[in-house]
């Protein structure tokens, strides 16, 4: 099946290609009939056989021609020409060699078989074959009235019919792969749909996971640790924030993973210097270091990760680490850039943590893999936990692209 190239494509180059080959073919036939005669007239100098030569010359005009303008006008022009040069051949050749009976011999059979590669042009399978009988036909006819002029037996060219009917079963299993080509495309395409409405469902689970995590849960928690009596305005505004977001659906548009990389993210207006700001209006004493402008390195999608990640691992803090103090380290390179949330806690064993807790699975290793990154955790009971985030920066994207 012809699958690198698209459907409405395959058709044209297959015919394009298939042409060439019936004419290179027919080429190659009229180059040895003609070398053919040249090596019987050298070999023969009494006999008069270079005018044949003038009639190949013509035809192989005519084939050059018909190569150019694959069209039927110089198609039947090619007939037209090859068929009276192949009666002057056959004429010639019968005339130098009476009662040898050549209308079968081999420098004929190569000019038949050249007439017979005019269906190479046909734009359909049944027009192809048909012009290909034509040409055997021609030249079945232009030998018979050839042997019948020079008083010659007149042979039936097995030669000539078995390419016939080569040509015929090639293009037949050309069509016929076409055919099955085409069946298949459907399927393929069903197949490459469902794949990609797979993916995308994949990743709008794996979102709102995150998104409920981040927003409606953690807001529940804050609500049940919080003292008794009214909300904290700053609570509030942020309940009312995520609200919006879910109700408008805006955690949606980055789903297809299409957003523009191409965005740079300064540090004073990313979504990670945000978060850090939300952090310590929780009351959390968050400590920045390293170097804060390698985000700049990062496209939207990422940043929005990283900073997604990031919050959820300062909340973790906030919630169970039973510390009110945190370092967030920036570090980065050409190829990659690196958060790292740290706290002198209490700690926890990842593999002990209940599968009701969403965070880092949800929160941030899920979603730090959607963008291509990794997250690794070192935590101790006792003396802490420090969470490590990797994703790729967007000149090494752009570099292995």
């Amino acid at each position: 099946m012809s699958l690198g190239l698209p459907v409405h494509l395959v058709p044209h180059h297959v015919r394009r290609a298939s042409a060439k080959a019936a004419h290179v073919v027919a080429l190659v036939c009229i180059l040895i009939a003609s070398f053919a005669i040249v090596a019987i007239q050298a070999a023969l100098p009494s006999r008069i056989l270079w005018p044949a030569l003038i009639a190949f010359a013509v035809m192989i005009a005519a084939l050059w021609q018909l190569d150019r303008h694959r069209t039927p006008f110089y198609s039947a022009a090619y007939l037209a020409v090859g068929g009276t040069s192949l009666y002057w051949v056959s004429v010639v050749a019968m005339s130098e060699f009476p009662g040898a009976n050549l209308s079968d011999n081999f420098i004929l059979s190569m000019a038949k078989v050249a007439l017979i590669m005019v269906g190479g042009a046909g734009v359909r399978t049944i027009s192809a074959i048909a012009w290909s009988v034509a040409g055997f036909l021609v030249a079945g006819v232009t030998t018979f009235v050839a042997a019948r002029q020079t008083d010659s037996v007149f042979l039936f060219d097995g030669t000539a019919f078995a390419a016939l009917g080569l040509f015929v079963v090639l293009h037949t299993g050309l069509s016929y792969t076409r055919f099955r080509s085409r069946s298949a495309q459907p399927s393929l395409h069903r197949a490459a749909r469902d794949e990609q409405l797979s993916s995308m469902r994949y990743r709008i689970e794996v979102k709102a996971a995150a998104v409920m995590h981040d927003t409606v849960l953690n807001h529940l928690a804050a609500i049940a640790s919080a003292r008794d009596g009214e909300i904290q305005q700053t609570l509030r505004d942020q309940i009312d924030r995520d609200l919006e977001v879910l109700v408008g659906e805006e955690w949606l548009l980055d789903v297809d993973g299409a957003p523009d990389q191409q965005t740079h993210v300064d540090w004073r207006t990313s979504p990670l210097f945000r978060v850090i700001e939300e952090s310590r209006q929780l009351g959390l004493e968050v400590d920045v270091s390293g170097d804060v402008s390698a985000v700049s390195r990062l496209g939207l999608e990422r940043a929005t990760a990283v900073a997604l990640a990031a919050k959820q691992c300062l909340v973790n803090v906030y919630r169970h680490a039973e510390t009110d103090r945190a370092e967030l380290v920036v570090y980065g390179s050409e190829r990659e850039v690196s958060v790292m949330v740290i706290d002198t806690g209490k700690g926890f064993s990842e593999e002990e943590t209940g599968s009701d807790r969403l965070g880092l699975r949800q929160s941030v290793r899920r979603r730090i893999e959607n963008v291509g990154g990794t997250v690794q955790v070192w935590s101790t009971p006792g003396k802490g936990t420090s969470v490590m985030i990797r994703v790729p920066a967007m000149q090494a994207t752009g570099a292995t692209s």
